[in-house]
């Protein structure tokens, strides 16, 4: 086993339990350390602190999975955490109206580098590091043993914050998976892509903010920008919405939205569903149309160099959707961008209010859903707010 000694004055963050380990805290890193490789850190007098993964095409030399010297790292080790992660989800998560979630959130579940997503009887695998990939086989045979599912598809070539691989993976694990997945979600059924939609093909982040549009949404107008497969469309008809506006510019999420409609026995009437550059389609609607706008866009700020940029970005969106909307109507802003905090999206939606001349209130604030559990040390985890406020 390596031993790395960590500096006595960057020891405060691994005392605090914080699960990167930055090359500038590590006193001897020695040539030729493979990705992947155990490692033990200690004190600079060879007490153990923690163990974890050395990866060295990051700046985060070291990723910590445990604090327990005499834990082995084997398949077993696997298979205990891929067991802690399903006895969350199955406690707080799993029902039977619901078969979908994250199994595994990377650093937050002791596995940093991994995203593990559950659709019904399929598994999604993400490495976003090249020392986790290294035990791919392992994690492979482990999620096996603890939930058998029919087949486990890798989609490693999304690129977001926390991925530094250089080489994207794309392909079936085990068993088989087809190109549709119908899973249920708190009882209304969606068709997923696992193979070449977004990310892992649905975003099961959103659960509780589609859930919680349902009680704004009777007898209402809704718009749904950034629509994809049509999530928040469908809870806001099970709302009891009187039209709902889903507008994407993508043509193959709009037609699974369409499918998605239809599966749950909504009245397609009520629905439409535009292809078109959200920026241009806010500017052309009327004053008053919609009474409950949903903006939920991509990351618009991908790296710390460009916030400003990103910024810029969910100001115009949210300026131009409040200046169309009448006292009493109800915007939800979502932000997906890690390097944007919920102080600054405050303070962006405060200064788009101003300049829209509306008055903003919150209603309620999400952030990460149960089955994203987020270590208390680890802010750089935080990545998702979602605001649901009422005009003035």
């Amino acid at each position: 086993m390596i031993k790395l000694t960590i500096r006595k004055d960057r020891i405060g963050p691994v005392l605090g339990r914080h699960p990167w380990i930055f090359s500038g805290a590590i006193t001897n890193i020695p040539e030729g350390v493979a990705n992947g490789t155990p490692v033990h850190l200690t004190d600079d007098r060879g007490a153990f602190l923690a163990q974890g993964y050395f990866n060295s095409y990051s700046q985060m030399a070291v990723r910590v999975w445990s604090y327990d010297e005499k834990e082995e790292i084997n398949e077993q080790f696997f298979v205990h955490r891929v067991e802690k992660a399903y006895s969350l989800r199955k406690t707080y998560v799993e029902s039977k109206k619901t078969d979908s979630y994250r199994l595994i959130n990377s650093e937050s579940d002791f596995l940093p580098g991994l995203i593990v997503d559950k659709y019904g009887d399929y598994l999604v695998v993400q490495c976003h590091t090249a020392g986790i990939e290294f035990y791919k086989d392992m994690i492979v045979a482990a999620l096996k043993k603890v939930l058998k599912p029919k087949g486990i598809y890798e989609r490693s070539d999304v690129r977001d914050r926390d991925s530094d691989k250089n080489e994207s993976k794309s392909g079936l694990l085990d068993g088989k998976v087809p190109e549709l997945i119908t899973i249920s979600e708190n009882g209304f059924k969606f068709l997923v892509n696992v193979i070449s939609g977004q990310k892992t093909g649905f975003f099961l982040d959103q659960r509780d903010k589609r859930a919680a549009i349902m009680k704004y949404s009777d007898g209402k107008n809704v718009l749904n920008c950034f629509s994809y497969t049509g999530g928040f469309s469908v809870y806001a008809l099970a709302g009891g919405a009187k039209k709902v506006v889903s507008v994407d510019v993508s043509e193959s999420a709009l037609a699974l939205a369409k499918e998605n409609v239809k599966l749950n026995g909504f009245d397609e009437k009520k629905c439409e569903f535009i292809k078109e550059d959200v920026k241009k389609y806010l500017g052309e609607i009327k004053e008053g149309e919609f009474q409950v706008i949903i903006l939920d866009p991509p990351a618009f700020i991908k790296d710390r160099k460009k916030i400003e940029e990103g910024l810029m970005g969910y100001r115009k969106i949210n300026e131009s959707a409040l200046r169309n909307m009448k006292t009493g109507d109800v915007l939800v802003s979502c932000s997906c961008s890690a390097h944007l905090k919920l102080l600054d999206f405050r303070y962006m939606l405060s200064m788009a209010s101003r300049s829209a001349q509306r008055t903003f209130r919150i209603l309620e604030t999400y952030t990460h859903g149960i089955d994203h559990p987020e270590l208390v040390a680890f802010t750089e985890g935080e990545y998702l707010k979602v605001v649901f406020g009422i005009v003035g």
